[in-house]
């Protein structure tokens, strides 16, 4: 899953648990959902925001259960991917027998996002002369890869957490009748700003201030970017509580950070940044009015990057006809940022959400 996702602390030991995961460990954690099948479709000349055009755009994705169940888009978050989503904590609370996503019923579809995965990114080769993407060209590749690749029409659900959250905002309204329902989770459909976008610039910034980075052209990884996505995760996610409960002394504190530090970092310097970069123009809040489908946002109270208190997702709720908020309370369980990562949080109403949003768009 994405670095958002990997940096959940549990009791005094930090452990990475949501990393991209290879078609073999997805099946070694024997999960109870049909296996899933992976492939790519590209995208022909394919135009971005920016102007730019690129003739062929690989987009690659995931699939679980037949083509003929109702289809359900899932997105991922910043530096992930649709395989990311296969976790037992995410997946495996969802796309089994009886669970609100039973992929004996739906037809699950899981897309790397431009820039992520195994879709066309900046360390295929072109590095910083790849385009400058933003979460609107993701949305537009997504509907192709849809329409064009998998001959679909009409979705049941679109449900992303974090960027894939934000995401699911743009969905809703880009192409407002294309679904029944709306699912995003750990975001806010308001302009990108405060203290998220101000870390996420120093993520972009500290990699293009780097003598290393050498405009994109470096023989060796940079080492910004990994210091500035740990600054990041930490700032940002993992839950008050949680942190303190696993580092409640300096010593403590100094083997969680040092752990960190001392992990393997798998990310290419120029795909983090135009990862982080590519939401620097996001705000859906001026077409809210557009959304038709049934939406359940599902934030979390401890959420450093979305904070309640803001009063922002109250402001903008209110101009989606049929939108609601499962706002999940703080507590020893959850994880700030990361919390909407784990389904236990809110598969139940997910499920009743679901049957409310058929009974609707019958």
């Amino acid at each position: 899953m994405s670095y958002e996702l990997s940096l959940l602390a549990l009791g005094r030991t930090v452990a990475t648990l949501f990393c991209t995961l290879t078609a073999m460990s997805v099946a070694s954690l024997a999960l109870d959902f049909p296996a899933p099948k992976e492939a790519d479709y590209i995208a022909k000349d394919f135009r971005f925001v920016s102007g730019d055009v690129m003739p062929e755009l690989r987009l690659h994705y995931t699939t679980i259960g037949e083509p003929s169940g109702q289809p359900v888009l899932i997105l991922h978050g910043t530096t992930g991917s649709g395989t990311g989503l296969l976790t037992p904590t995410f997946g495996g609370e969802l796309f089994g027998p009886g669970q609100a996503l039973d992929a004996s019923k739906y037809f699950i579809i899981l897309p790397d996002s431009i820039g992520h995965g195994k879709s066309s990114k900046p360390s295929d080769g072109l590095r910083a002369k790849f385009p400058r993407y933003t979460y609107d060209d993701m949305v537009v590749a997504q509907h192709r890869l849809l329409t064009e690749a998998l001959g679909i029409k009409h979705l049941a659900l679109v449900l992303g957490n974090s960027m894939g959250g934000m995401e699911t905002w743009v969905w809703g309204t880009m192409y407002p009748e294309f679904m029944d329902a709306l699912v995003p989770m750990a975001a806010q459909p308001s302009e990108m700003s405060s203290r998220n976008w101000m870390l996420r610039r120093l993520i972009v910034d500290s990699i293009r201030n780097d003598p290393d980075w050498n405009g994109g052209n470096y023989t060796a990884q940079p080492k910004s970017a990994k210091i500035a996505s740990i600054f990041y995760g930490i700032a940002t996610a993992g839950g008050s509580i949680a942190l303190q409960a696993a580092a409640p002394t300096r010593a403590a504190a100094d083997k969680v950070l040092d752990d960190r530090l001392a992990a393997p970092f798998s990310g290419d310097a120029n795909d983090v940044l135009y990862q982080w970069d590519s939401s620097r123009d996001y705000n859906p809040s001026p077409l809210l009015e557009r959304i038709r489908a049934a939406l359940l946002a599902i934030n979390s109270a401890d959420d450093e990057r979305n904070p309640p208190e803001t009063g922002l997702m109250d402001r903008d709720l209110k101009r989606v006809k049929n939108g609601k908020l499962l706002l999940i309370p703080t507590s020893s369980d959850t994880r700030g940022h990361l919390t909407t990562g784990n389904a236990k949080f809110w598969n139940k109403q997910l499920k009743e959400f679901l049957a409310s949003a058929q009974k609707r768009a019958d």
